[in-house]
């Protein structure tokens, strides 16, 4: 009895988690021979688990986002801290994930490269200018501690971008004016 193809039930999650991550950690093996995947397979896991019960405007599951974001930053060749970042970085904004849980789980570089790439939504802003200068002026102030805040915001809204034709035109409009 041949079973090549066949996926046991039990092991259907797995599988298809292994799938979606394969691409990203082949790039970036392929770009650091010697490094380790294990935070970057922890963070995937930490994300996935995280956005599961969001989706994009597309109907996909949310985590693809943060997937080809780092997949972005993977290609460009940065390192293990870039990818986990790059991995949680809608986490603090769009779950209950918080800073804190993220420095205990990947340590203060990652915290503080995920801080620098949130918005300031949380906090009150007399209006949506005033929020968007202050969240321009956070991320100037940490994209001159480290410039990995620049690229990942820049590869958050690269695939923002490249997937903005199923979102109806008003935030297309929005989005690429902030852009």
């Amino acid at each position: 009895m041949a079973t090549g193809s066949r996926v046991l039930p039990w092991r259907r999650q797995q599988s298809t988690t292994a799938q979606e991550v394969a691409p990203l950690l082949a790039t970036y093996k392929s770009r650091h021979p010697k490094g380790s995947l294990t935070n970057i397979n922890r963070a995937y896991d930490t994300a996935r688990e995280a956005h599961r019960h969001q989706t994009r405007t597309t109907g996909e599951a949310y985590i693809s986002h943060p997937l080809a974001v780092a997949r972005v930053v993977a290609d460009i060749g940065l390192d293990e801290a870039s990818i986990v970042a790059a991995l949680l970085h809608d986490a603090v904004e769009d779950t209950e994930l918080t800073l804190d849980d993220i420095t205990q789980a990947f340590g203060a570089e990652v915290a503080s490269i995920v801080d620098g790439v949130t918005k300031l939504d949380r906090l009150q802003f007399d209006s949506q200018e005033a929020q968007q200068a202050a969240t321009m002026r956070k991320m100037l102030v940490a994209m001159a501690r480290d410039l990995r805040v620049l690229i990942i915001k820049l590869s958050d809204r690269l695939h923002n971008m490249r997937t903005l034709a199923s979102s109806p035109a008003e935030k297309q409009q929005r989005v690429a004016q902030e852009t």
